[in-house]
């Protein structure tokens, strides 16, 4: 039966060094290669608070001749392993032994490496939990005292308690020895958890390696952090779920382009705690909006969100982009750039025809005998009501069939695009079917985050909660985030303003209101309803997606890569897409229901 490899959460990792369990490990073989060579000895130690606790040592029979420079360097000969039990019948009380220990080594992808061989192939699951590298440590903290960070040397320079003799449970003990000094070294850097630990390791010579004390007084906890200047601006908003290792993330090896000038410019760093993610990525929007940070480019550009009008009162319905909404038509939006607005009208357009023509016209307009028809009636792709070209009945069905897009019902646009992009991949027109597609997909986006949205506001003021957390939302803004066992407050940051009842969401709630709707839609089997004022209508079951065009051709998926060029993603402050976090996050991901 496969044992579970040890995994063990963010707040464990946190725990103070000094309450972390270590298991230190060496391995004795028959050479380098992974998976032609085999384990001859394994040594391990089990460390907390300064003192061994537990140590573990066994020859490993490997089955193969021993080489013979191996036995002079490591002593061991194929006489004295003869006996030995196989890998096969050391691996359960190794990993036993190990527990849910944080997994120590010097130079630990050769060990685990060794060690993961065996496991799979004996069937039994890798070991993937935290571990930690002496040597990188070692190199970080030591590199200038020492002529090399082998583990003699080391040894020798700073004199351990236990000498290493290429025999393994010497070295696990020279190595623990090791460990033990690189943890008080570790503390003038600010290091007090297990997760500062391993995040050193990879720090590396960071040029801003002293601005890390910035960071002593972050909670491993969920929340907004915020980078300031020299004159106490604010340079970045982001979110995080553990607020102090996503901090110092940047302060790794990463040298993409905005981190550098972003820490250079640092000086000092706040933060809000919050009770959970999804109420760490409404403050970012809100701060986002508020101070509009040089540094995020997501998120910050609400004021060029825009929406696709359809005046369907006039008499010769168009569709456009507008700015801002009016009372007289129906809107699609806000959408988050007029690049995608343009592909949603133009995929609407390539169904129903309405006129492209901005004249006015009104309902007892009559064209001239020796009117023409404008460019793109004569090509076939648009109506011409200026030229009298057009049976106004089957006009207003065009307008009735795009009125109905923009509530959701999209299902004859779909078989419409859908029948169109396959036709296009069969003839091999791979790229006009990948215009189609964009198109298509910008509508379809516009539109589910619309349905979504409109879900949220239809519920009105309500209360859910996941029996740890209440969220208590109004007009699609969150008012109060708090345990079950905290009384109703107000967040630190307001909300933007309400919009009105009987018009799109305003530009600057439209964010939060996504995020929010997404949460819900994505975690609705686990969340209760409390109380609701309206109606409340989730799960939304948004407007399907088109198909893949490798469905409809075998050639399809390597002409058109179905991700490439898509206009579905988005993200509101998050750094991994502004400039590039070294860390990553999740949260987005985890809380899009898309």
């Amino acid at each position: 039966m496969a044992v579970l490899a040890h995994q063990r959460t963010i707040d464990e990792l946190g725990t103070p060094l000094i309450d972390t369990d270590f298991c230190v490990i060496d391995l004795e073989t028959t050479g380098t290669n992974r998976h032609e060579d085999m384990i001859t000895e394994i040594g391990a130690v089990r460390l907390r608070g300064g003192e061994c606790t537990g140590t573990f040592q066994t020859l490993v029979n490997p089955g193969r001749a021993i080489p013979p420079q191996i036995t002079v360097l490591t002593g061991l000969s194929d006489a004295l392993v003869a006996t030995a039990p196989r890998i096969e019948s050391v691996l359960a009380p190794l990993l036993e032994f190990i527990g849910n220990s944080v997994i120590v080594a010097h130079n630990a992808s050769f060990d685990l490496g060794f060690i993961n061989a065996a496991l799979e192939r004996s069937g039994r699951d890798r070991l993937v939990g935290p571990t930690i590298d002496t040597v990188a440590l070692a190199r970080r903290l030591l590199r200038s005292e020492v002529p090399n960070c082998r583990l003699q040397t080391l040894a020798d320079r700073f004199g351990f308690p236990h000498r290493p003799s290429h025999r393994a449970l010497d070295d696990a003990l020279a190595t623990g020895d090791l460990l033990h000094l690189l943890i008080e070294r570790a503390s003038a850097h600010g290091v007090h958890g297990c997760d500062d630990l391993m995040e050193l390791a990879r720090i590396g010579r960071h040029p801003q390696a002293a601005k890390l004390k910035l960071t002593d007084d972050l909670p491993r906890r969920p929340g907004v952090y915020l980078f300031h200047d020299a004159r106490g601006d604010v340079l970045y908003v982001g979110k995080a779920t553990n607020l102090r290792q996503r901090v110092r993330g940047y302060f790794g090896s990463d040298d993409r382009r905005k981190i550098g000038p972003l820490l250079r410019e640092l000086t000092s760093i706040s933060s809000i705690e919050t009770p959970d993610a999804i109420t760490a990525e409404v403050l970012e929007t809100r701060l986002i909006n508020r101070h509009l940070p040089r540094y995020n480019r997501v998120g910050t550009r609400t004021n060029k969100y825009c929406y696709v009008r359809l005046d369907h009162q006039s008499a010769w319905p168009r569709l456009a982009i507008v700015k801002d909404p009016s009372a007289d038509a129906l809107h699609l939006g806000p959408i988050r750039s007029r690049r995608q607005a343009t592909l949603a009208i133009e995929a609407l357009q390539s169904v129903v025809g309405l006129r492209r023509c901005s004249v006015r016209l009104s309902r007892s307009y009559i064209a001239d005998s020796d009117a023409i028809a404008c460019s793109a009636a004569q090509l076939g792709v648009a109506a011409c009501p200026c030229a009298g070209l057009v049976d106004e009945a089957q006009y207003r069905h065009h307008v009735e069939i795009t009125a109905a897009a923009f509530g959701g019902d999209l299902a004859h646009l779909i078989d419409q695009l859908s029948e169109r992009m396959a036709g296009l991949a069969s003839q091999q027109r791979f790229e006009e079917a990948a215009e189609v597609r964009d198109r298509a997909d910008a509508l379809l986006t516009a539109v589910a985050r619309r349905q979504l949205t409109d879900a949220l506001r239809a519920a009105g003021r309500v209360e859910i909660t996941d029996h740890r957390t209440i969220w208590t939302i109004d007009a699609a803004r969150l008012i109060d985030a708090r345990s079950h066992a905290q009384l109703a407050t107000s967040l630190p940051v307001d909300p933007p303003e309400p919009s009105e009842p009987d018009r799109p969401l305003r530009r600057d709630g439209f964010d939060e209101a996504l995020t929010l709707a997404r949460f819900i839609q994505a975690n609705h089997e686990r969340l209760e309803v409390l109380e609701v004022s309206g109606r409340w209508l989730f799960p939304v079951v948004t407007s399907d997606r088109l198909p893949n065009l490798d469905r409809v051709s075998d050639e399809t998926s390597d002409a058109i890569d179905p991700a490439a060029g898509s206009v579905g993603t988005d993200g509101v402050g998050d750094l991994d897409q502004t400039i590039e976090h070294p860390a990553g996050s999740a949260a987005v991901d985890a809380l899009s229901g898309q």
